[in-house]
């Protein structure tokens, strides 16, 4: 006689066993596969099959763990979240370790099975993303250009522009607001040119003081001054034969202007200490976030040197100006990021978009990579949401309201205020202020030192013992 224990085990054998195959399931085009309460795999269609590599023989009875090896297998289950709370978990984007090896992003759901109002086990659907991840690809090919995202008509003039540029050795005057990425552009110069196989070597003109800045440029021999113990290489030879990118050129004093000039008229330079002449094969390429036609009418940049580094001018817009860009931008730097972090974040939700889409960025591109490193390091996973981002963009009003208490003052008392700010907010910490702003530190540093305010006098990476 069989009692009522026996019953359930009878029941509980008969869920786990491996059941035929529904020919329903195989018609389906997506993975689809049952689990029983261990989580032991009783049914796999087709589909499962084929984005799997893995036979159904060989997969029916089978932790799914060891036949999907997804990346979530261990600690965020799908499978496991909804046998637990008895509710379907969110569909999201994965990768799982097919039978050759090969990393596959999929998109799963996952929902229990029920015998009456008992869970007996759990169905999982899978989506093969390869197809739709070329699409995505090809599309983004065709607005992608030497690192270069953007496919707003102001950009793609540009790149209409660069691969005529780079057969030509005439010096390029970058302008653009900071974070721009006017560094991509001079690179993309070079990687199109015949000298791309020489050295590409970039040199931020407005951190240094000038003399440190004519050492850097140009070397020196041992001896010159104090410590110079060895010879060194300037930026100038470094680049003998490939292309020397001179960033921040508008802050360049008029002492260091005149030795640019000459350089550039006659490519040759003595280092310091020495006497004899060096010749070098370099294409130039300047870049500045200042204007320089106004610098020029101001008489604090020489107009010989403009018109020396003027011959072919690109200028690169601001963010604001190239909303279209900013889907593309964000798709760009979630996949940069997830491959950098070893993450799988499936980028900001529509809501977290439309408030992307409405920023300003007066720190532009670099300022919206660092919102989305912001938003990384908050997500635990899923997609980006609104609390994800930084304050100043997911309270635009209150940003709006700090701009406007800046109204009525002059440009480099409103810039003081913005540094003094940021810094009081950063307890000092040049660092995380520049990034706030969107500076280079040593573009920071400057700043301060033009504006006559008082350094921190640490840089907030360390705080006294208590």
């Amino acid at each position: 006689m069989t009692g009522r224990s026996g019953k359930r085990t009878t029941a509980r054998r008969r869920a786990s066993r491996p059941s035929p195959q529904d020919p329903i399931l195989d018609s389906i085009n997506e993975g689809v596969f049952t689990v029983d309460l261990e989580r032991r795999i009783t049914s796999f269609n087709r589909a499962a099959e084929r984005i799997t590599g893995v036979p159904r023989d060989q997969a029916l009875g089978q932790p799914c763990r060891e036949v999907l090896r997804a990346s979530i297998c261990e600690q965020a289950c799908a499978l496991r979240e909804a046998m637990e709370t008895g509710r379907p978990a969110p569909p999201r984007t994965i990768y799982i370790i097919d039978a050759a090896g090969e990393r596959i992003p999929v998109r799963i759901s996952a929902a229990v099975l029920r015998d009456g109002r008992r869970i007996v086990g759990g169905v999982e659907t899978f989506q093969d993303l390869r197809p739709l991840e070329a699409l995505r690809k090809q599309l983004r090919d065709r607005h992608t250009f030497a690192d270069i995202v953007g496919r707003s008509p102001a950009i793609v003039r540009l790149f209409d522009l660069l691969p005529q540029l780079a057969e030509s050795d005439a010096t390029v005057l970058l302008e653009g607001p900071s974070g721009t990425g006017k560094e991509l552009f001079a690179r993309a110069l070079h990687d199109l040119s015949r000298r791309r196989q020489k050295p590409f070597v970039a040199v931020n003109c407005g951190a240094l003081p000038d003399s440190l800045l004519e050492s850097e440029l140009f070397g020196h021999k041992a001896g010159a001054f104090t410590d110079a113990r060895r010879d060194r290489l300037g930026r100038f030879a470094a680049a003998d034969g490939g292309t020397l990118l001179l960033d921040e050129i508008g802050d360049v004093s008029p002492a260091m202007q005149v030795r640019l000039l000459r350089v550039l008229q006659e490519r040759t330079f003595e280092p310091l200490g020495s006497t004899t002449p060096v010749r070098v094969d370099v294409r130039i390429v300047a870049a500045t976030n200042r204007d320089l036609a106004a610098l020029v009418r101001a008489g604090t940049f020489r107009e010989d040197l403009y018109y020396r580094i003027h011959v072919v001018h690109l200028e690169i817009p601001p963010l604001r100006e190239r909303r279209e860009d900013i889907p593309l931008l964000v798709e760009h730097f979630v996949e940069q990021l997830n491959r950098v972090h070893d993450r799988e974040l499936d980028g900001p939700s529509p809501e977290a978009l439309a408030l992307l889409l409405e920023h300003d960025y007066p720190g532009n591109v670099r300022e919206l990579r660092n919102a989305l490193e912001h938003a990384f390091a908050l997500c635990p996973g899923g997609p980006i949401e609104p609390q994800h981002l930084p304050a100043s963009i997911r309270h635009p009003d209150a940003a709006a309201g700090h701009a406007a208490g800046l109204a009525g003052l002059r440009l480099a008392d409103a810039e003081r205020r913005l540094i003094e700010d940021a810094l009081r907010r950063h307890e000092g910490h040049r660092g995380r202020a520049a990034r706030e702003l969107g500076l280079d530190p040593s573009t920071l540093w400057r700043k301060l030192r033009r504006l006559g305010l008082e350094p921190p006098s640490g840089d907030g990476r360390r705080r006294p013992k208590t």
